[in-house]
């Protein structure tokens, strides 16, 4: 998700999931001891044969050496050309179609120019960095995360929502006292997206180090390795899962308390700059960041919940994961907001207004399927969903014990009732339809296809990642996860597919 992070290109997962076996369940309650003999109202037990292992995947020139050597080259370069495209008076297709034809070396120097790391970003980034980095430390319960196929099992201060409220509050605090203007975001773009580039793909070198043991570095769990694959897809993918540097979680810290953090702060900046340029508010870009402030107000919320989900349990921190993050969701998650400070909306207040409700129902549909998700995990099944008793079907699976090196036997349930009972992948249909109520907000009579870029993104990632996620799910629990689909035949839409 949103999902957040969401991270960044279903052609990257399309590269490496063979690579790398894991397990995730989305519907599913986590238990690390042996299941119980007694039976649990509306639990059906499905017993497991022994655990299937996904095969190892051979060496391919094309997904391993080609396709992620593309990727690194134009997903950077996409995010340059956005952050300049959006910056000019009228950012559309159009507008970068005749600046390539006019000259592409012309186009080039451009877009580097507007996109060269200043001081000013520098000391936005660190300022942005070091006040996640303070709120980070505030104490909270410890929530875990699923055990990974070698044993670790991570822990969080469940804070998400002390980040919610004060970063926020403080970033507009800010702006009032006449520190720096609230379009900051906006005024600062491109430079800011050179820094996050180049900063980030060197922090990725670091991470590829720390997980294989060099330059002094240790990997912070058992998870760790390389893929067999060579430098380049190691990099490309990562070598850790739950890498941590002086007790900061990496992939909550990139993933929520930076990425997601300036995707919810930027709707509100770029609203102030295009106030500040036409002297009246947008109607479009206004509602499109207020519904992505809600929907990103969900997602801390349910951060724990994004920390067992497919994005964390199953991809390693390496350029996809990681450079995805930091870079990808900046600029490409509020391309569409982006798009609108120079070029207004050309919405009506009633026009805007009934596609936010769309896509705020959207939102709160799918806060309802993460939270039935979220409270089944953590009361073992016991919480009523829709009122009711959960149907739940329980499957066992077994990991490898980090001490003895034996598999252990473990157990989870899996959730039948609710929206997971309606789809196996309902809370993506309802995530894809807030998706393009944010295009569609931005104009598409004014600015063309660009906005919807990034639902389009979505729907392909989201739906590539439902197959995914199925895939892995059938190798961890067998028949267990055989009779789910049986009892819930659809993956995303009901009865269409």
């Amino acid at each position: 998700r949103h999902r957040v992070s969401r991270c960044f290109c279903v052609l990257c997962n399309l590269s490496v999931h063979t690579a790398m076996p894991a397990t995730r369940r989305s519907p599913a309650s986590e238990r690390p001891s042996p299941s119980p003999q007694r039976r649990r109202s509306g639990v059906a037990k499905s017993a497991a044969a022994a655990p299937k292992q996904a095969a190892p995947s051979k060496l391919s020139l094309v997904d391993h050496v080609l396709l992620p050597l593309l990727l690194m080259v134009t997903t950077p370069t996409f995010c340059h050309i956005t952050a300049w495209l959006t910056a000019q008076p009228e950012p559309t297709l159009s507008t970068l179609a005749a600046a390539a034809a006019a000259g592409p070396a012309a186009l080039a120097a451009d877009v580097l120019a507007s996109t060269m790391p200043d001081a000013k970003a520098a000391v936005l980034l660190t300022a942005f960095s070091g006040l996640a980095l303070l709120i980070y430390a505030i104490p909270g319960p410890v929530k875990f995360g699923p055990i990974s196929d070698r044993g670790a099992r991570p822990a969080y201060a469940d804070n998400a929502m002390w980040h919610c409220v004060l970063f926020p509050l403080v970033f507009v605090l800010g702006a009032a006292g006449g520190l720096y203007p609230l379009s900051v975001l906006y005024d600062n773009f491109g430079a800011t997206v050179g820094l996050l580039n180049f900063g980030g793909l060197a922090f990725c070198a670091l991470l590829y180090a720390k997980g294989l043991s060099r330059l002094g570095l240790r990997p912070s769990g058992p998870d760790a390795g390389s893929s067999g694959k060579g430098l380049l897809f190691d990099y490309y993918w990562g070598t850790e899962l739950y890498p941590q540097l002086g007790g900061v979680d990496v992939k909550r810290f990139v993933n929520c308390r930076i990425s997601m953090t300036y995707w919810m702060l930027a709707g509100v900046s770029f609203a102030a700059a295009s106030h500040s340029r036409h002297g009246r508010l947008d109607p479009g870009l206004v509602l499109c960041a207020a519904s992505q402030f809600v929907y990103l107000v969900k997602f801390f919320y349910w951060e724990i919940g994004y920390m067992r989900s497919i994005d964390i349990i199953t991809d390693r921190a390496g350029f996809y994961e990681t450079w995805g993050c930091l870079v990808w969701v900046p600029s490409i998650y509020t391309l569409h907001t982006r798009s609108m400070v120079q070029l207004p909306s050309g919405l009506s207040w009633p026009a805007a207004g009934a596609i936010f409700a769309v896509g705020l129902l959207g939102v709160a549909f799918n806060f309802e399927a993460d939270l039935q998700r979220q409270r089944f995990r953590e009361t073992g099944g016991a919480a009523l969903v829709w009122g009711r008793k959960p149907i739940a079907i329980e499957a066992e699976y077994h990991v490898t014990d980090p001490k003895s090196g034996k598999l252990a036997r473990h157990t989870s349930l899996l959730l039948v009732s609710g929206w997971w009972g309606v789809a196996r992948h309902a809370q993506y249909l309802f995530e894809l339809t807030a998706a393009w109520s944010w295009g569609l907000l931005a104009g598409v009579g004014t600015h063309g296809a660009l906005p919807l870029f990034y639902a389009a993104f979505l729907t392909v990632l989201l739906v590539h990642r439902a197959i995914r996620d199925e895939e892995k799910c059938s190798l961890k629990y067998g028949a267990a996860y055989a009779k789910y689909k049986a009892m819930v035949p659809y993956k995303i839409v009901p009865y269409v597919f």
